[in-house]
């Protein structure tokens, strides 16, 4: 090519059309699955197995549900949990839209939990019909199988906690548990998207159209907000039946339900007679698990020196950013730390404890007070001279003296309270230390209700929540192994890290 002069604009070179915008980049192919492809060739023999797995599932359903009105039990939720296996490509929202599927859970493995209110299946039997005939329903294709799960099994490994998982078999009927369950609420409508304005359009029309949609968005809200009303009620009749316990919250509200977008959580007490009743009859249920075991990484041992008399801690600024400590509590009149402590917003959330009984329990220092020390100080303690805080400390106690969260407290909830009570105040708190975090691993399959909680604060409330990754222990019993177990099992350093028990624990 030959060379051009600076600025040469190749202006002998008419340019046919001109246009601004967001660059468009091809999308590569995603190969066809062979199990799809071969199901197309295979219409009739696919919708025959499909069909006569749906039927199976049905019936035995059904049973199961008039057997209930027979021994007298509460009724449970118009709805048949499907075990689907599916083609990873399947757009789950074509599972909703064309088969009136209400998503419960996406597993990891290509398969999906569903529930269908219609019992008998029809309008999916009725697809089935038309897949074989080749009239439509190409989709049909990429559900390659439907579990004929008739004792649940395979739902509740996926939906159980690996602890629950292992207890299941052998739980006595009187024994009580404490759990928290999770039930979805997505149904099987969607909010619809927002229109387009065609620049043929008068305002008059486009303001139609933006307040028609902005009506149908607010119609699909509320259907969201009756459906968990619809379920929680369902769920309180069952454990009522049971005389059950759903745990209060810190506050003593009525129920401890932790409400999101597209679920909502409770912390039960309840039988184990009546926890399989509860979990093998309501298909809307996507996660049980036991409440976790809270514990929270100590910083470096290092305790207080003397200190000179000439050090001088200087508060900082009245304007200067606020951190909130969610922790064990603070010894407030620490001599390093007592200038930069917001005094007046120091608030206890644990229950049946005074708010006003903010100090720091925890043998060995502290450990809330070590939190606030490192937020203050960082890893060099001042001996001497003039230090000028920067930052003030609040103190928000969530931890008891075992450095411990109480079972009645829901982890997901109480971060939401302390987070909305420091943010809603005077100095509008954006930043909170959290190193607090269970004991297990995080888990893959869902996130759990605690870490959704702390996303849509940061999400809803523009704060910085800054979590702690959790430890691993020198030795724990499994399933959560510590170094000593890896180290026996023959797994060596590094190698153990990559063990699903080594994962940074909940919520992170």
């Amino acid at each position: 090519m030959p060379p051009t002069s600076p600025g040469h604009q190749f202006e002998h070179l008419p340019l046919v059309l001109r246009e601004h915008g967001r660059t468009r980049v091809p999308r590569r192919p995603i190969p066809p699955d062979p199990t799809t492809e071969f199901n197309r060739a295979n219409r009739v023999a696919h919708a025959s197995g499909l069909t006569s797995h749906a039927s199976s599932v049905s019936t035995t359903w059904k049973a199961s549900l008039q057997d209930r009105v027979q021994n007298g039990l509460p009724p449970t939720a118009a709805g048949i949990p499907l075990l689907l296996k599916i083609d990873t490509s399947l757009d789950l929202d074509d599972l909703r839209r064309q088969l009136e599927f209400e998503i419960v859970s996406e597993q990891e493995d290509g398969y999906v939990i569903v529930a269908s209110e219609d019992v008998d299946l029809a309008d999916f039997q009725t697809r089935l019909t038309d897949f074989a005939a080749a009239t439509g329903s190409a989709n049909i294709a990429k559900i390659h199988e439907i579990r004929e799960d008739l004792a649940q099994d395979e739902r509740l490994s996926r939906i159980l906690s690996p602890v629950l998982m292992a207890e299941w078999p052998v739980m006595p009927d009187t024994a009580s548990y404490v759990c928290d369950v999770s039930v979805a609420c997505i149904g099987n409508w969607e909010v619809p998207a927002k229109p387009k304005r065609d620049r043929r359009w008068k305002d008059e029309t486009w303001a139609r159209k933006e307040n028609d949609w902005s009506n149908r968005r607010l119609e699909a809200y509320d259907r969201w907000e009756r459906l968990k009303e619809e379920r929680l009620l369902v769920i309180r009749r069952i454990i009522d039946y049971y005389q059950a316990e759903i745990l209060q919250d810190v506050d003593n509200h009525d129920a401890a339900a932790l409400s999101l977008p597209d679920s909502f959580t409770l912390r039960i007490k309840i039988s184990a007679k009546g926890l399989r009743d509860l979990v093998l009859n309501y298909p809307y249920i996507f996660e049980v698990a036991e409440p976790d075991d809270i514990e929270t990484p100590q910083q470096i041992a290092r305790e207080l020196k003397a200190l000179e008399a000439a050090i001088r801690i200087q508060p900082p600024p009245e304007d200067a950013p606020a951190v909130c400590v969610m922790d064990s509590g603070i010894q407030e009149q620490h001599i390093l730390l007592e200038p930069g402590i917001d005094k007046s917003t120091s608030r206890c959330f644990l229950p049946a404890v005074s708010p006003t009984d903010v100090a720091d329990y925890v043998s060995g220092g502290g450990h809330g007070t070590r939190v606030a020390g490192a937020l203050l100080h960082g890893e060099h303690v001042p001996k001497s001279g003039a230090v000028a805080l920067e930052t003030w400390v609040q103190n928000a106690r969530i931890l008891n003296d075992q450095c411990e969260m109480p079972r009645e407290m829901m982890p997901a909830m109480v971060t939401r309270q302390v987070v909305r009570h420091y943010h809603e105040g005077e100095r509008r708190t954006r930043i909170f230390n959290h190193s607090v975090n269970s004991r297990v691993a995080s888990r893959t399959r869902h996130m759990s209700a605690w870490a959704a909680e702390i996303d849509l604060l940061s999400n809803d409330l523009d704060v910085l929540i800054v979590q702690s990754a959790g430890n691993i222990r020198c030795s724990e019993p499994p399933p959560t192994n510590g170094i000593a177990q890896h180290l026996a099992a023959g797994r060596i350093y590094p190698n153990y890290l990559d063990e699903p028990s080594c994962r940074v624990a909940n919520p992170a």
